[in-house]
């Protein structure tokens, strides 16, 4: 299973990205973004169920909108008012449910650079 992550690149602060994953995302359970900056550990920044409800970190509710497009099969992270916190590289991920043994699966990084 191979997913393709999209989209980064380098903005002003206050700006928008918009991050687009591709692959066989119905398959997944929950399927979103994670973000790992220089120095720190990876973390959860948003994730959407087949059941439509979506989960953000605190520190992007507010700014980032997860969302699902059925026929391009892509998962898409709307990133907007942009902090140079926020830099770091951004992995889409998906997971199995339970059932079919919770297996997740990643894409490979996007770097996403917010300057001051």
């Amino acid at each position: 299973v191979q997913l393709q992550a999209s989209g980064g690149g380098l903005v002003q602060a206050g700006g928008s990205l918009r991050l687009s994953c591709a692959g066989p995302l119905n398959i997944f359970a929950t399927k979103g973004w994670y973000r790992q900056a220089p120095g720190k550990q990876r973390e959860m920044v948003a994730h959407l169920t087949t059941s439509g409800s979506t989960s953000y970190a605190d520190s992007v509710k507010g700014r980032f909108t997860i969302s699902r497009d059925s026929a391009e099969n892509t998962v898409a992270l709307q990133m907007n008012s942009l902090k140079p916190e926020d830099t770091a590289v951004y992995y889409c991920y998906g997971q199995l449910a339970a059932e079919f043994g919770g297996y997740e699966y990643w894409g490979q990084g996007t770097q996403v650079t917010v300057s001051s």
